[in-house]
């Protein structure tokens, strides 16, 4: 068995397990020729990671067969941000089954791994009638005018426009954006929706994908789960779903 993957920079990784952190404490990797792929539920069953890196987006990537390895995110993730962000980091499996890691050109680790928990976990199958695109800082500070009164983020989208707000024992925020409005980078509404989401799960994800996600891409339906696109250079897709509140 080869494999090794290697990354210019180490803003890829850090992406990537920044995302993972916020939902799971093991990791289950799927490396096939095709790239490596994750996806990973929280224990709640209430949020979903999607991840498709495919070998084109590496500077180098070598797999002779399918593998799956697993990693503590939280030790996986210490070592990654050892990393500087113009260093490289190429990662590879020895003959003894530890994940070798190699940053720049004289940092080097070795990870024991652990037994993969991966599940066949479906993706939802939705056909989603509302979509909008909003610069990243953008959406992490409507959550953050929300966060002030609500523990929940309402959404309503009308033709041309998108309104966020929130309501707690303290008060109510609102947060309207019309198409063409600084921020609000597209928008297109098939029918009208509405959804609430938790801000415990919407918060974490957001502030650790950060400055490597310039956008993202919100969809949703009535009543169905909200999935968010974060838009990531030199990686093929990473996508957030979201369980809507069930009101009692």
């Amino acid at each position: 068995m080869e494999f090794s993957a290697k990354t210019n920079t180490s803003d890829e990784w850090k992406a990537v397990i920044s995302s993972i952190t916020t939902l799971v404490e093991e990791a289950t990797f799927e490396a096939t020729v095709e790239g490596i792929t994750f996806r990973g539920m929280d224990p709640s069953h209430v949020a979903l990671i999607d991840i498709s890196w495919p070998n084109s987006a590496f500077e180098k990537y070598n797999c002779d067969s399918d593998i799956k390895f697993g990693v503590r995110v939280d030790e996986f993730s210490k070592v990654i941000k050892r990393a500087e962000k113009n260093e490289s980091i190429e990662i590879s499996i020895s003959d003894d089954n530890m994940l070798q890691i190699l940053i720049g050109k004289n940092k080097k680790w070795s990870m024991r791994l652990i037994e993969g928990s991966a599940s066949d976990t479906p993706l939802p199958k939705i056909s989603y009638d509302s979509k909008i695109g909003l610069s990243s800082s953008t959406f992490d500070k409507i959550l953050g005018d929300i966060d002030v009164v609500s523990d929940y983020l309402f959404i309503k989208t009308a033709t041309n426009n998108a309104e966020f707000s929130g309501k707690g024992d303290s008060g109510e925020a609102v947060i309207n954006f019309e198409k063409g409005m600084e921020g609000l980078e597209e928008i297109t509404v098939n029918q009208e929706c509405t959804g609430t989401y938790s801000l415990e799960y919407l918060n974490p994800i957001v502030k650790a994908m950060g400055n490597t996600s310039d956008s993202i891409i919100c969809e949703f339906s009535s009543g169905k789960p909200l999935r968010i696109e974060f838009k990531v250079s030199n990686i093929g897709r990473i996508h957030f779903y979201l369980a809507p509140r069930v009101e009692s």
